[in-house]
């Protein structure tokens, strides 16, 4: 059985990250770590004015998740796993989509100190979706902020999360190709990925799994 100190489930918006995060986290009585981005206020303004809203949004994330993830070093006695349903690494997936170059080049400073300080996951699960699926998904849950998410916007998402992920190298790397796996409602298909999490051989380059 694998041992973990510190799993993150990833994904694009509207993939199943935190479900599948607070799912695990109940099967292992683990410490859930959820992202605070109900908590950013201007995230309602950003869908509706990208351009306009992008550098305030990505510094109030950013800052948001570097206080978590300095969190993250505080022991639990009670509790030796921790999930998260983000690492802090994806902050700059979406400053590179979001921000102008000048703007990008301000973030990229801040970035490369909290980075080398932020906490490294043990396990990264990459719950890989596609777009028709994460935009059912999306409005399944009815946020009223994100129904001025685009389909286009979400692809360009998608394509940025791949690239991410290709190249990731921090720690191994389970990708669940989710778009016909139904986790929250299909215990079966829960059961598949928690065994791969936890009782398959991971090696330090990519596991790809698809009940």
């Amino acid at each position: 059985m694998n041992s973990y100190d510190y799993i993150a489930i990833e994904g694009v918006i509207g993939a199943g990250k935190t479900s599948l995060a607070t799912l695990l986290s109940r099967r292992h009585s683990a410490r859930l770590v959820l992202e605070e981005f109900e908590e950013n206020p201007f995230l309602p303004k950003f869908y509706e004015d990208r351009e306009r809203y992008a550098f305030q949004t990505q510094l109030t994330f950013l800052a948001s998740r570097f206080n978590q993830q300095q969190r993250l070093f505080e022991k639990d006695m009670f509790q030796d796993l921790i999930i998260s349903d983000y690492v802090f690494e994806k902050d700059r997936i979406f400053a590179r989509l979001n921000l102008s170059e000048d703007e990008l080049s301000l973030y990229d400073k801040i970035f490369q100190i909290m980075s080398g300080i932020a906490a490294k996951p043990d396990l990264m699960v990459f719950i890989q979706c596609s777009v028709d699926r994460l935009m059912e998904n999306i409005q399944m849950r009815g946020r009223d902020y994100e129904k001025h998410i685009t389909e286009e916007y979400l692809n360009e998402l998608n394509e940025s999360y791949n690239h991410f992920f290709k190249h990731y190298n921090k720690s191994p790397v389970l990708i669940v190709r989710a778009s016909e796996i139904d986790f929250v409602n299909n215990e079966d298909h829960f059961d598949f990925i928690e065994h791969h999490i936890f009782n398959e051989p991971i090696a330090q380059d990519r596991l790809y799994i698809k009940p």
